[in-house]
Protein backbone atom coordinates (compact mmCIF):
# COMPACT_ATOMS: atom_id res chain seq x y z
CA UNK A 1 0.00 0.00 0.00
CA UNK A 2 1.37 3.44 -0.90
CA UNK A 3 1.80 6.05 1.80
CA UNK A 4 -0.70 8.30 -0.01
CA UNK A 5 -3.47 5.74 0.22
CA UNK A 6 -2.56 4.89 3.81
CA UNK A 7 -2.92 8.54 4.83
CA UNK A 8 -6.15 9.02 2.85
CA UNK A 9 -7.81 5.90 4.28
CA UNK A 10 -6.74 6.86 7.80
CA UNK A 11 -8.27 10.34 7.40
CA UNK A 12 -11.46 8.87 5.96
CA UNK A 13 -11.70 6.51 8.91
CA UNK A 14 -11.30 9.47 11.28
CA UNK A 15 -14.09 11.31 9.49
CA UNK A 16 -16.37 8.31 9.82
CA UNK A 17 -15.72 8.06 13.55
CA UNK A 18 -16.36 11.81 13.89
CA UNK A 19 -19.64 11.56 11.97
CA UNK A 20 -20.94 8.81 14.28
CA UNK A 21 -19.74 10.66 17.38
CA UNK A 22 -21.41 13.85 16.17
CA UNK A 23 -24.72 12.05 15.63
CA UNK A 24 -24.55 10.63 19.15
CA UNK A 25 -23.63 14.04 20.54
CA UNK A 26 -26.92 15.49 19.30
CA UNK A 27 -28.75 13.36 21.87
CA UNK A 28 -26.27 14.05 24.67
CA UNK A 29 -25.66 17.80 24.19
CA UNK A 30 -27.31 20.31 26.57
CA UNK A 31 -30.37 22.06 25.22
CA UNK A 32 -28.51 25.37 24.78
CA UNK A 33 -25.91 23.67 22.57
CA UNK A 34 -28.11 21.21 20.71
CA UNK A 35 -28.60 23.34 17.60
CA UNK A 36 -24.84 23.73 17.26
CA UNK A 37 -24.41 19.99 17.77
CA UNK A 38 -26.93 19.36 14.98
CA UNK A 39 -24.99 21.66 12.65
CA UNK A 40 -21.74 19.87 13.48
CA UNK A 41 -23.39 16.50 12.89
CA UNK A 42 -24.74 17.56 9.49
CA UNK A 43 -21.37 18.99 8.43
CA UNK A 44 -19.40 15.97 9.69
CA UNK A 45 -21.64 13.49 7.86
CA UNK A 46 -21.43 15.58 4.69
CA UNK A 47 -17.63 15.68 4.99
CA UNK A 48 -17.61 11.89 5.27
CA UNK A 49 -19.83 11.50 2.20
CA UNK A 50 -17.86 14.00 0.10
CA UNK A 51 -14.48 12.48 1.03
CA UNK A 52 -15.70 8.95 0.40
CA UNK A 53 -16.96 9.93 -3.05
CA UNK A 54 -13.66 11.60 -3.94
CA UNK A 55 -11.56 8.62 -2.82
CA UNK A 56 -13.89 6.22 -4.63
CA UNK A 57 -13.41 8.12 -7.88
CA UNK A 58 -9.63 8.04 -7.40
CA UNK A 59 -9.76 4.29 -6.72
CA UNK A 60 -11.90 3.47 -9.78
CA UNK A 61 -9.64 5.62 -11.99
CA UNK A 62 -6.51 4.11 -10.42
CA UNK A 63 -5.20 7.56 -9.55
CA UNK A 64 -3.33 8.88 -6.54
CA UNK A 65 -5.69 10.09 -3.79
CA UNK A 66 -5.91 13.83 -3.15
CA UNK A 67 -3.46 15.38 -0.73
CA UNK A 68 -6.27 16.73 1.45
CA UNK A 69 -9.80 15.45 1.78
CA UNK A 70 -12.62 18.00 1.34
CA UNK A 71 -14.04 19.33 4.59
CA UNK A 72 -16.38 22.12 5.63
CA UNK A 73 -14.74 25.49 6.20
CA UNK A 74 -15.76 27.24 9.38
CA UNK A 75 -14.57 30.85 9.29
CA UNK A 76 -14.09 32.83 12.52
CA UNK A 77 -16.51 35.71 13.25
CA UNK A 78 -19.15 34.17 10.94
CA UNK A 79 -19.94 31.01 12.87
CA UNK A 80 -23.50 32.02 13.71
CA UNK A 81 -24.23 32.44 10.01
CA UNK A 82 -22.42 29.17 9.28
CA UNK A 83 -24.56 27.32 11.83
CA UNK A 84 -27.82 28.71 10.45
CA UNK A 85 -26.84 27.91 6.87
CA UNK A 86 -25.62 24.40 7.77
CA UNK A 87 -28.81 23.50 9.63
CA UNK A 88 -30.96 24.90 6.82
CA UNK A 89 -29.10 22.98 4.08
CA UNK A 90 -28.38 19.77 6.06
CA UNK A 91 -24.68 20.57 5.76
CA UNK A 92 -24.87 20.64 1.94
CA UNK A 93 -25.41 16.88 1.74
CA UNK A 94 -27.63 17.14 -1.34
CA UNK A 95 -24.79 18.49 -3.46
CA UNK A 96 -22.42 15.76 -2.25
CA UNK A 97 -24.60 12.83 -3.34
CA UNK A 98 -23.04 10.88 -6.27
CA UNK A 99 -24.81 11.71 -9.53
CA UNK A 100 -25.75 9.43 -12.42
CA UNK A 101 -22.33 9.63 -14.07
CA UNK A 102 -20.55 8.48 -10.93
CA UNK A 103 -23.09 5.70 -10.44
CA UNK A 104 -22.60 4.43 -13.99
CA UNK A 105 -18.85 4.39 -13.45
CA UNK A 106 -19.33 2.24 -10.36
CA UNK A 107 -21.56 -0.17 -12.25
CA UNK A 108 -19.12 -0.46 -15.15
CA UNK A 109 -16.22 -1.43 -12.88
CA UNK A 110 -15.28 -5.12 -12.47
CA UNK A 111 -17.73 -7.04 -10.33
CA UNK A 112 -16.85 -7.08 -6.65
CA UNK A 113 -19.03 -7.79 -3.59
CA UNK A 114 -17.73 -4.73 -1.75
CA UNK A 115 -18.29 -2.54 -4.79
CA UNK A 116 -21.80 -3.94 -5.10
CA UNK A 117 -22.48 -2.77 -1.55
CA UNK A 118 -21.17 0.69 -2.47
CA UNK A 119 -23.48 0.80 -5.51
CA UNK A 120 -26.46 -0.15 -3.34
CA UNK A 121 -25.72 2.67 -0.92
CA UNK A 122 -25.23 5.13 -3.79
CA UNK A 123 -28.62 4.10 -5.22
CA UNK A 124 -30.18 4.65 -1.79
CA UNK A 125 -28.66 8.13 -1.68
CA UNK A 126 -30.08 8.91 -5.10
CA UNK A 127 -33.47 7.74 -3.86
CA UNK A 128 -33.13 10.27 -1.04
CA UNK A 129 -32.21 12.98 -3.55
CA UNK A 130 -35.25 12.03 -5.63
CA UNK A 131 -37.42 12.30 -2.52
CA UNK A 132 -36.02 15.75 -1.76
CA UNK A 133 -36.83 16.95 -5.27
CA UNK A 134 -40.26 15.35 -5.64
CA UNK A 135 -41.95 15.17 -2.26
CA UNK A 136 -43.16 18.77 -2.30
CA UNK A 137 -44.74 18.23 -5.73
CA UNK A 138 -47.26 15.87 -4.11
CA UNK A 139 -48.98 18.80 -2.42
CA UNK A 140 -51.83 20.66 -4.00
CA UNK A 141 -53.99 23.65 -3.28
CA UNK A 142 -57.59 22.75 -2.44
CA UNK A 143 -60.91 24.31 -1.52
CA UNK A 144 -62.46 22.85 1.67
CA UNK A 145 -66.10 21.93 1.89
CA UNK A 146 -68.44 24.47 3.36
CA UNK A 147 -69.19 22.20 6.30
CA UNK A 148 -65.83 23.26 7.77
CA UNK A 149 -64.36 19.75 8.04
CA UNK A 150 -60.83 21.01 7.37
CA UNK A 151 -59.01 18.13 9.09
CA UNK A 152 -61.11 15.57 7.24
CA UNK A 153 -60.37 17.41 3.99
CA UNK A 154 -56.64 17.16 4.67
CA UNK A 155 -56.49 13.46 5.40
CA UNK A 156 -59.64 12.02 3.87
CA UNK A 157 -59.76 13.59 0.46
CA UNK A 158 -62.66 15.92 1.27
CA UNK A 159 -63.11 19.21 -0.49
CA UNK A 160 -62.04 19.71 -4.08
CA UNK A 161 -58.79 20.50 -5.80
CA UNK A 162 -58.28 24.15 -6.62
CA UNK A 163 -57.94 25.20 -10.27
CA UNK A 164 -54.36 25.30 -11.52
CA UNK A 165 -52.71 28.29 -13.15
CA UNK A 166 -53.10 28.54 -16.93
CA UNK A 167 -50.33 26.65 -18.69
CA UNK A 168 -49.36 24.67 -15.57
CA UNK A 169 -51.68 21.67 -15.30
CA UNK A 170 -49.62 19.88 -12.62
CA UNK A 171 -51.22 20.78 -9.25
CA UNK A 172 -47.88 20.18 -7.52
CA UNK A 173 -45.95 22.61 -9.74
CA UNK A 174 -44.01 25.19 -7.68
CA UNK A 175 -46.02 28.04 -9.22
CA UNK A 176 -49.32 26.41 -8.23
CA UNK A 177 -47.98 26.08 -4.69
CA UNK A 178 -46.51 29.58 -4.60
CA UNK A 179 -49.71 31.20 -5.91
CA UNK A 180 -52.46 28.89 -4.66
CA UNK A 181 -55.98 29.42 -5.92
CA UNK A 182 -57.50 27.63 -2.96
CA UNK A 183 -57.61 28.29 0.78
CA UNK A 184 -55.55 25.31 1.95
CA UNK A 185 -52.76 22.90 1.07
CA UNK A 186 -52.89 19.12 1.26
CA UNK A 187 -51.39 15.93 -0.14
CA UNK A 188 -52.93 15.03 -3.48
CA UNK A 189 -55.64 12.37 -2.95
CA UNK A 190 -54.49 8.86 -3.73
CA UNK A 191 -50.78 9.66 -3.43
CA UNK A 192 -50.39 9.33 0.33
CA UNK A 193 -48.32 6.11 0.09
CA UNK A 194 -45.98 7.72 -2.43
CA UNK A 195 -45.65 10.76 -0.17
CA UNK A 196 -44.74 8.55 2.80
CA UNK A 197 -42.11 6.70 0.77
CA UNK A 198 -40.51 9.88 -0.58
CA UNK A 199 -40.53 11.49 2.85
CA UNK A 200 -38.85 8.46 4.39
CA UNK A 201 -36.19 8.50 1.68
CA UNK A 202 -35.55 12.20 2.18
CA UNK A 203 -35.20 12.01 5.96
CA UNK A 204 -32.88 8.98 5.74
CA UNK A 205 -30.27 10.83 3.66
CA UNK A 206 -27.79 11.43 6.49
CA UNK A 207 -27.98 7.84 7.71
CA UNK A 208 -27.41 6.65 4.15
CA UNK A 209 -24.51 9.08 3.75
CA UNK A 210 -22.70 7.45 6.68
CA UNK A 211 -23.52 3.98 5.33
CA UNK A 212 -22.10 4.95 1.92
CA UNK A 213 -18.92 6.20 3.57
CA UNK A 214 -18.57 2.98 5.55
CA UNK A 215 -19.03 0.90 2.38
CA UNK A 216 -16.37 2.91 0.53
CA UNK A 217 -14.02 2.65 3.50
CA UNK A 218 -14.41 -1.15 3.57
CA UNK A 219 -13.73 -1.28 -0.18
CA UNK A 220 -10.59 0.86 0.10
CA UNK A 221 -9.26 -1.10 3.08
CA UNK A 222 -9.63 -4.34 1.14
CA UNK A 223 -8.12 -3.17 -2.15
CA UNK A 224 -5.73 -0.41 -1.09
CA UNK A 225 -4.69 -1.43 2.44
CA UNK A 226 -4.36 -5.20 2.05
CA UNK A 227 -7.37 -5.88 4.27
CA UNK A 228 -5.75 -4.22 7.33
CA UNK A 229 -7.55 -1.07 8.45
CA UNK A 230 -5.12 1.67 9.52
CA UNK A 231 -5.57 3.63 12.70
CA UNK A 232 -7.73 6.76 12.29
CA UNK A 233 -5.58 9.63 11.07
CA UNK A 234 -5.66 13.37 11.36
CA UNK A 235 -9.12 14.88 11.68
CA UNK A 236 -10.04 18.17 10.05
CA UNK A 237 -13.28 20.03 9.41
CA UNK A 238 -16.43 19.99 11.52
CA UNK A 239 -15.56 16.72 13.23
CA UNK A 240 -12.93 18.50 15.34
CA UNK A 241 -15.68 20.41 17.16
CA UNK A 242 -17.63 17.42 18.47
CA UNK A 243 -18.17 18.08 22.16
CA UNK A 244 -16.88 21.67 21.85
CA UNK A 245 -20.09 23.34 20.75
CA UNK A 246 -19.75 26.23 23.22
CA UNK A 247 -16.32 27.07 21.86
CA UNK A 248 -17.49 26.88 18.26
CA UNK A 249 -20.60 29.06 18.64
CA UNK A 250 -20.72 30.62 22.11
CA UNK A 251 -24.12 31.14 23.65
CA UNK A 252 -25.08 34.80 23.41
CA UNK A 253 -27.77 36.92 25.03
CA UNK A 254 -30.80 37.36 22.80
CA UNK A 255 -32.36 40.67 21.86
CA UNK A 256 -35.34 41.50 24.11
CA UNK A 257 -38.80 41.39 22.58
CA UNK A 258 -39.42 45.01 23.61
CA UNK A 259 -36.81 47.63 24.46
CA UNK A 260 -37.12 49.74 27.57
CA UNK A 261 -36.43 53.48 27.54
CA UNK A 262 -32.94 52.95 28.96
CA UNK A 263 -32.11 50.24 26.44
CA UNK A 264 -33.31 52.42 23.57
CA UNK A 265 -31.12 55.27 24.86
CA UNK A 266 -28.12 52.95 24.89
CA UNK A 267 -28.76 51.89 21.31
CA UNK A 268 -29.11 55.54 20.32
CA UNK A 269 -25.73 56.32 21.90
CA UNK A 270 -24.12 53.40 20.14
CA UNK A 271 -25.65 54.45 16.83
CA UNK A 272 -24.36 58.00 17.28
CA UNK A 273 -20.88 56.65 17.96
CA UNK A 274 -20.98 54.60 14.74
CA UNK A 275 -22.18 57.66 12.82
CA UNK A 276 -19.37 59.81 14.25
CA UNK A 277 -16.76 57.21 13.35
CA UNK A 278 -18.22 56.90 9.86
CA UNK A 279 -17.39 60.56 9.22
CA UNK A 280 -13.69 60.14 10.04
CA UNK A 281 -12.52 59.13 6.53
CA UNK A 282 -14.59 61.87 4.89
CA UNK A 283 -13.38 64.58 7.28
CA UNK A 284 -9.72 63.66 7.07
CA UNK A 285 -9.99 63.13 3.30
CA UNK A 286 -11.43 66.60 2.86
CA UNK A 287 -8.72 68.25 4.99
CA UNK A 288 -6.01 66.23 3.23
CA UNK A 289 -7.28 67.39 -0.17
CA UNK A 290 -8.05 63.84 -1.30
CA UNK A 291 -11.13 64.76 -3.31
CA UNK A 292 -9.92 62.67 -6.24
CA UNK A 293 -10.14 59.59 -4.00
CA UNK A 294 -13.79 60.17 -3.12
CA UNK A 295 -14.80 56.61 -4.05
CA UNK A 296 -12.14 55.11 -1.79
CA UNK A 297 -13.11 57.42 1.07
CA UNK A 298 -16.78 56.50 0.62
CA UNK A 299 -15.89 52.79 0.68
CA UNK A 300 -13.89 53.30 3.89
CA UNK A 301 -16.80 55.14 5.51
CA UNK A 302 -19.22 52.41 4.41
CA UNK A 303 -16.93 49.74 5.81
CA UNK A 304 -16.80 51.53 9.18
CA UNK A 305 -20.60 51.86 9.19
CA UNK A 306 -21.12 48.17 8.36
CA UNK A 307 -18.54 47.06 10.92
CA UNK A 308 -20.06 49.23 13.63
CA UNK A 309 -23.57 48.04 12.85
CA UNK A 310 -22.39 44.43 12.92
CA UNK A 311 -20.74 44.93 16.30
CA UNK A 312 -23.93 46.44 17.69
CA UNK A 313 -26.00 43.54 16.38
CA UNK A 314 -23.49 41.05 17.77
CA UNK A 315 -22.81 42.56 21.20
CA UNK A 316 -25.80 44.87 21.69
CA UNK A 317 -27.93 42.42 23.72
CA UNK A 318 -25.09 41.95 26.17
CA UNK A 319 -24.57 45.70 26.56
CA UNK A 320 -28.23 46.37 27.37
CA UNK A 321 -28.71 43.32 29.58
CA UNK A 322 -28.28 45.23 32.87
CA UNK A 323 -31.56 45.69 34.78
CA UNK A 324 -33.31 49.02 35.10
CA UNK A 325 -31.49 52.33 34.70
CA UNK A 326 -28.10 50.60 34.66
CA UNK A 327 -28.79 49.60 31.07
CA UNK A 328 -28.23 53.21 30.01
CA UNK A 329 -24.62 53.36 31.26
CA UNK A 330 -23.07 51.92 28.06
CA UNK A 331 -25.16 54.39 26.06
CA UNK A 332 -23.88 57.33 28.10
CA UNK A 333 -20.29 56.21 27.59
CA UNK A 334 -20.86 55.71 23.88
CA UNK A 335 -22.59 59.11 23.61
CA UNK A 336 -19.67 60.83 25.34
CA UNK A 337 -17.20 59.13 23.02
CA UNK A 338 -19.34 60.06 20.02
CA UNK A 339 -19.38 63.72 21.11
CA UNK A 340 -15.60 63.78 21.46
CA UNK A 341 -15.12 62.12 18.06
CA UNK A 342 -17.72 64.33 16.39
CA UNK A 343 -16.31 67.58 17.75
CA UNK A 344 -12.64 66.63 17.66
CA UNK A 345 -12.19 65.13 14.20
CA UNK A 346 -12.36 68.51 12.44
CA UNK A 347 -9.71 70.31 14.57
CA UNK A 348 -7.46 67.25 14.58
CA UNK A 349 -7.68 66.93 10.80
CA UNK A 350 -7.00 70.66 10.39
CA UNK A 351 -3.97 70.39 12.66
CA UNK A 352 -2.34 67.51 10.81
CA UNK A 353 -3.38 68.62 7.32
CA UNK A 354 -3.08 72.39 7.68
CA UNK A 355 -2.88 74.71 4.71
CA UNK A 356 0.22 76.82 3.97
CA UNK A 357 -1.12 79.95 5.73
CA UNK A 358 -2.07 78.10 8.91
CA UNK A 359 1.24 76.27 8.84
CA UNK A 360 3.15 79.60 8.51
CA UNK A 361 1.28 81.03 11.47
CA UNK A 362 1.96 77.95 13.56
CA UNK A 363 5.66 77.58 12.65
CA UNK A 364 6.79 81.19 12.41
CA UNK A 365 4.29 84.03 12.84
CA UNK A 366 3.06 82.90 16.25
CA UNK A 367 6.46 81.79 17.55
CA UNK A 368 9.90 83.04 16.53
CA UNK A 369 8.57 85.83 14.26
CA UNK A 370 5.83 87.02 16.62
CA UNK A 371 7.71 90.28 17.48
CA UNK A 372 9.17 90.87 14.03
CA UNK A 373 8.01 92.60 10.85
CA UNK A 374 6.96 89.10 9.69
CA UNK A 375 4.19 88.70 12.26
CA UNK A 376 0.75 87.69 11.12
CA UNK A 377 -0.79 91.17 10.89
CA UNK A 378 2.22 92.79 9.18
CA UNK A 379 2.62 90.66 6.06
CA UNK A 380 0.88 89.76 2.83
CA UNK A 381 1.08 86.09 1.88
CA UNK A 382 0.33 84.36 -1.43
CA UNK A 383 1.03 80.93 -2.90
CA UNK A 384 2.59 80.44 -6.32
CA UNK A 385 3.32 76.98 -7.75
CA UNK A 386 3.75 75.37 -4.36
CA UNK A 387 5.74 78.32 -2.89
CA UNK A 388 4.47 80.50 -0.05
CA UNK A 389 5.57 84.10 -0.70
CA UNK A 390 5.48 86.24 2.47
CA UNK A 391 5.93 89.99 1.80
CA UNK A 392 6.22 92.26 4.89
CA UNK A 393 4.45 95.64 4.68
CA UNK A 394 7.57 97.34 6.09
CA UNK A 395 9.55 96.44 2.98
CA UNK A 396 11.83 93.86 4.57
CA UNK A 397 13.16 90.85 2.67
CA UNK A 398 10.47 88.70 1.08
CA UNK A 399 10.30 85.14 2.42
CA UNK A 400 9.91 82.17 0.10
CA UNK A 401 8.83 79.00 1.92
CA UNK A 402 7.74 75.56 0.74
CA UNK A 403 6.22 73.15 0.11
CA UNK A 404 3.04 75.24 0.17
CA UNK A 405 0.12 72.91 -0.55
CA UNK A 406 -3.31 72.25 0.88
CA UNK A 407 -3.52 69.16 3.04
CA UNK A 408 0.25 68.82 3.31
CA UNK A 409 2.03 67.34 6.31
CA UNK A 410 5.55 68.61 5.62
CA UNK A 411 6.78 71.71 7.55
CA UNK A 412 7.60 74.88 5.63
CA UNK A 413 11.28 75.28 4.80
CA UNK A 414 13.24 78.23 3.33
CA UNK A 415 13.70 77.93 -0.41
CA UNK A 416 16.48 80.53 -0.92
CA UNK A 417 19.46 81.98 0.90
CA UNK A 418 17.81 85.31 1.71
CA UNK A 419 14.94 83.54 3.49
CA UNK A 420 17.44 81.42 5.43
CA UNK A 421 19.32 84.51 6.64
CA UNK A 422 16.10 86.13 7.88
CA UNK A 423 15.04 83.00 9.78
CA UNK A 424 18.50 82.61 11.28
CA UNK A 425 18.48 86.25 12.38
CA UNK A 426 15.29 85.69 14.39
CA UNK A 427 16.37 82.28 15.69
CA UNK A 428 13.86 80.22 13.71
Amino acid sequence: MSSHWHRAIAELSAQGDAARAAAQRVDDAPSTERTTAVAISYAAETDYLRSAGMLLRAHLSDRRPPRRLPVARIWPYFRDAWKARTVDRLGGVWRAIPRDGALEKMRSAPTDPLLTAVVEQAEALQASLHGERQVDRLYESFIPERTGRSVADLVGGGGRSAPTLPGFPDPGHPLNRAFPRGSGMRIQPGREAEFTRLSSDRFAVLTRAVAFGDAVLALLVEHRAGGVAPQPGRLRGAGRWVGREQQLVPHRVKWPAKLSVFQAATLAGLGWLVLACTGLPLTFGQRADLGTYFTLLFVAASLIACTGTGLIVRHGPKLIAAPGPRAVVPGLVAGLMAFVVWQGQGPVAEYYFAGPYDRYDRQYANSCLAASPYRHDAVQATTEAGVLVVTPISGETTLRLGPAQDGGTHPLRPLDQATRKVLDRYGC
